[in-house]
């Protein structure tokens, strides 16, 4: 399963790297992408929006919802 969400707070490269790094140290998550143009994470595998809330508020960024 693929999901693609929003993003918003990343502003540099170093975001990116860590949206992308914290993301896919969840338990089910197979891949992630970060697009910080557009402000979205494409994240692949068996996570719920829930969990993907909590660790991007955790990593200091706010949740968007999905796009």
């Amino acid at each position: 399963m693929s999901i693609k969400i929003k993003v918003n707070g990343m502003s540099c490269g170093h975001c990116k790297d860590r949206v992308e790094k914290g993301l896919a140290q969840l338990s089910g998550v197979k891949a992630v992408r970060v697009d910080l143009k557009a402000g979205t994470a494409e994240v692949e595998g068996d996570v719920t929006d829930d969990t993907l809330r909590t660790a991007i508020d955790d990593l200091g960024y706010t949740y968007g919802g999905h796009v």
